[in-house]
């Protein structure tokens, strides 16, 4: 009997739990349990297994796992260069940003942070000296102890750091969740490895698009296929009116946005929108 592809994922918090949707949305069917380390896959030759997020990059490096899921913050600071991203997943977006009190000139400064690599490596980018001090956790904290002079931490929407009187000063790096993985896989793994970014790639797309359906003139089918630059086979089915047809095809979710009224313009009518679970191109 083959063995499952491992894949690691963050065991709590809101990257984990959006990474199981997102898996699940790939038509993977799993059972988890809030003390489970482990999941095995009923749908497909896949076994989960729960981590600490900043664990997986080392584990998958180790070859105890054969791919992960983690932010690309995670990644730059305990991943090494034999690690590469597969597939960016669209979510858990953030920001490594640098913060103090005020104005502050780097050169000399104590920075206070818990992704010492990732900022030593900004850092040394920009020519500046600077003293970085490791915390775990809560760094907005330490310019008010009198232990930092700035800090350098995950940024959302900023609200902590308004919160903490701090102002953001440069962007260190912005990240998103990642597929990724070492590239040293067995053929039989790399198999089931290529399977399984098929389907991520495929509800990538289709998160990207809709399926939509609309009833227009006969005569202004050509107007609409100039509309819709990626409408090159469209479903043209007749209507009982013969002047009439209904117009079925996949666009860009921007695409179709931005030209919905100019569609009707047309002569479009009953445009129906409708998202799509998969799309394998």
């Amino acid at each position: 009997m083959s063995l499952p592809l491992q894949l690691a994922v963050q065991k709590s918090g809101r990257i984990g739990d959006e990474s199981l949707d997102f898996l699940r949305a790939c038509g993977l069917a799993f059972k988890t349990s809030p003390r489970g380390l482990r999941a095995v896959c009923n749908t497909f030759p896949l076994e989960l297994l729960f981590l600490r997020s900043k664990d997986i990059p080392e584990i998958v490096a180790d070859g105890g796992a054969d791919l992960g899921i983690c932010g690309e913050d995670v990644l730059a600071e305990r991943g090494g260069n034999h690690l590469r991203v597969i597939e960016s997943l669209g979510f858990g977006q953030c920001r490594l940003s640098i913060a103090a009190p005020g104005p502050l000139e780097l050169n000399g400064a104590r920075i206070a942070t818990s992704f010492p690599n990732a900022l030593r490596q900004y850092l040394d980018g920009q020519g500046v000296s600077a003293d970085i001090i490791m915390l775990s956790g809560s760094v907005e904290i330490a310019p008010g102890l009198g232990i930092a002079d700035a800090i350098c931490d995950l940024v959302s929407t900023g609200s902590t750091l308004t919160e903490n009187g701090l102002v953001e000063l440069h962007e260190v790096l912005r990240s998103e969740t990642v597929l990724f993985g070492s590239g040293s896989l067995s053929p039989e793994k790399q198999d089931l490895a290529d399977r399984l970014v098929l389907r991520v790639r495929s509800r990538l797309a289709a998160q990207r698009t809709r399926y939509i359906v609309m009833n227009a003139p006969r005569a202004s089918v050509a107007r609409i296929r100039e509309l819709l630059p990626g409408l090159k086979t469209p479903t043209v089915s007749e209507l009982a009116d013969p002047g009439w047809v209904s117009i079925a095809t996949v666009v860009g979710v921007d695409v179709f946005w931005e030209t919905m009224h100019a569609l009707r313009e047309a002569g479009a009518t009953g445009i129906l929108v409708m998202p799509i679970e998969q799309l394998i191109q």
